[in-house]
C-alpha cells in the first residue's frame, strides 16, 4: 500500500517536531533567569520545584538588567544584510553573530530552501525563537544542540562563519590574534584562531554592551512578536528590504546552480516551463506581509522597528548609518566611520569572497539594470508589483528606460522609525 504524500509529510512533521521537543527538554535548564542564590530571587535553601517556580514568575530579575540592547538584522538572501551587519560587527561594543540560525535550518530541516512551502519554512520558527532568546542571554552553550557534530568540552571548528564576526576573532575568544590582526579576512581568522571555544565566547558575550544578530531565516516581522514583547530582553528589529528585482539578479549570479533555470530564460530569451517562480514570489510575499504589520505600527512594535531600504544606505552610507544608530539608542563610535569609507568606494572585484562587502555601494544597488533581460525585469514587476509600489520602487516601461541609470527607479521616502 502505497502512503499518500500528506500522509509523509505530517509524518516528516512528527518526527522534526520530537526532535525539537527532545532539545528542548534535555536543555530547559538553560532557560532559567535566576542561576544564583539572593534573598530577592532563588534561594538554595528552597526545593528544586520551588525555586523553577520562583525564577519563573520572577523575569524582571534576568540578566537584562543591564538593558543591553539586543539587536536584530531582519532580512533576506542577497539583499544587503552581510554589509549592514558590519556596520555592528565593527562597534568596540556590539557582539555580533552571522547567522546562528543556519545550525537550527540544518538540524531540523536540511533540505530548507527559499523555494519551498510557507509551512515547511516555518517549522523551525519555535526552536530558533528559543536559540534567539538564549544568544541574546549570552547562553551559547544552547548552540550546541544545533552543531554537527557535537561540540567537545565546549569547543567546536563547526560554527557557521564564525570568522565573520569580530568578538569571535579577537581575545579573550582567540587569543592568538595581535593589535597587527584586527582586520583579519574571514578565512584567515578561522585558521589563526583555530577552534573555538564557546565558554570564551559567552564571556566576551557578558563583557559587551548589546548584542546584534544577522538572519535571513525569519519570515516576517510579526513571528517575532514572542520575543520583541519579552521582559527579559531589549529587542529592536532592523527589517532591511532591497528591490526584489535587485535580488533576483544577485541570487543568479551568486547561486548558480539553484537559479539555473532563471538564467537560461535571461540567455535565451525563452521562459523554461518549469522555472519556479516561488524562488521570486515568496520574497515578495514576505516583503509585503512584514513591512504591511511594520508600518501599520501595532502597539508590540513601538520604540522596537525601523525598516531600511539597502538602496538607501548604498546612496547614502554614513548619513542611513547614524539614523539606524539614533533609532537603536547606541553611539557611534570611529571604527565604524572608518569602516563605510574603506568598504563602500571599493571595486568590487576586490572583494575575495561571494559574500564579501568591499564594493562601490552605488553602483552595487543599480548593477541589477544591466545583469536581467527586460522580459524577466517586466515579469518581476508584474509579480511583484504591489510590494514594489509599497516600498518605493518605480517600474520600467522600456529596456531603454531600464537601462538610462539618470532615470531613478527608487523613489524619494523617509520610513521613520515606529517611535
Amino acid at each position: 500500500m502505497q502512503c499518500s504524500w500528506k500522509a509523509v509529510l505530517l509524518l516528516a512533521l512528527a518526527s522534526i517536531a520530537i526532535q525539537y521537543t527532545a532539545i528542548r527538554t534535555f536543555t530547559a535548564k538553560s532557560f532559567h533567569s535566576c542561576p544564583i542564590p539572593n534573598p530577592m530571587n532563588c534561594s538554595l535553601s528552597q526545593d528544586t520545584d520551588a525555586a523553577d517556580r520562583l525564577c519563573d514568575e520572577s523575569p524582571t530579575f534576568s540578566y537584562n538588567l543591564s538593558r543591553k540592547t539586543h539587536v536584530l538584522i531582519l532580512a533576506t538572501t542577497r539583499s544587503g544584510s552581510s554589509f549592514v551587519g558590519q556596520l555592528f560587527n565593527q562597534h568596540f561594543d556590539v557582539f555580533y553573530l552571522f547567522e546562528p540560525l543556519y545550525h537550527v535550518q540544518y538540524t531540523l530541516i536540511p533540505k530548507l530552501t527559499q523555494s519551498k512551502s510557507t509551512t515547511d519554512r516555518r517549522v523551525m520558527l519555535g526552536a530558533s525563537r528559543d536559540l534567539l532568546r538564549s544568544l541574546y542571554d549570552c547562553d551559547l552553550y544552547f548552540l550546541e544542540n544545533y552543531i554537527k557534530p557535537q561540540p567537545v568540552n565546549h569547543t567546536t571548528d563547526r560554527l557557521f562563519r564564525r570568522g565573520a564576526s569580530k568578538a569571535l576573532c579577537s581575545p579573550p575568544v582567540c587569543e592568538s590574534v595581535g593589535a597587527v590582526d584586527l582586520h583579519l579576512e574571514e578565512g584567515d581568522c578561522v585558521k589563526k584562531c583555530g577552534t573555538l571555544n564557546l565558554t570564551l565566547a559567552t564571556e566576551s558575550c557578558r563583557e559587551h554592551g548589546h548584542v546584534a544578530i544577522k538572519t535571513v531565516r525569519v519570515p516576517e516581522v510579526s513571528d517575532l512578536r514572542a520575543l520583541v514583547e519579552d521582559p527579559r530582553l531589549n529587542l529592536k528589529v532592523i527589517q532591511l528590504v532591497r528591490d526584489p528585482r535587485g535580488i533576483l539578479a544577485s541570487r543568479s549570479e551568486t547561486f548558480r546552480d539553484t537559479y539555473r533555470l532563471w538564467r537560461i530564460w535571461d540567455g535565451t530569451g525563452r521562459k523554461p516551463y518549469n522555472l519556479d517562480v516561488t524562488q521570486l514570489t515568496t520574497v515578495c510575499e514576505d516583503f509585503w506581509n512584514s513591512v504591511s504589520t511594520g508600518l501599520n505600527r501595532p502597539p508590540w512594535l513601538k520604540g522596537k522597528y525601523m525598516l531600511v531600504r539597502y538602496e538607501d544606505l548604498a546612496r547614502n552610507p554614513m548619513k542611513k548609518t547614524e539614523e539606524i544608530y539614533d533609532f537603536l539608542g547606541i553611539p557611534m563610535d570611529s571604527n565604524i566611520e572608518r569602516w563605510i569609507q574603506n568598504n563602500t568606494r571599493g571595486d568590487r572585484s576586490s572583494s575575495k569572497h561571494k559574500y564579501g562587502t568591499v564594493r562601490n555601494s552605488a553602483a552595487t544597488a543599480e548593477k541589477w539594470r544591466f545583469r536581467l533581460s527586460y522580459e524577466i525585469v517586466a515579469f518581476t514587476q508584474h509579480a511583484c508589483q504591489q510590494v514594489l509600489a509599497q516600498l518605493g520602487y518605480k517600474t520600467a516601461g522600456s529596456e531603454e528606460e531600464l537601462k538610462n541609470l539618470s532615470i531613478s527607479l527608487v523613489e524619494e521616502r523617509d520610513f521613520l522609525p515606529f517611535s
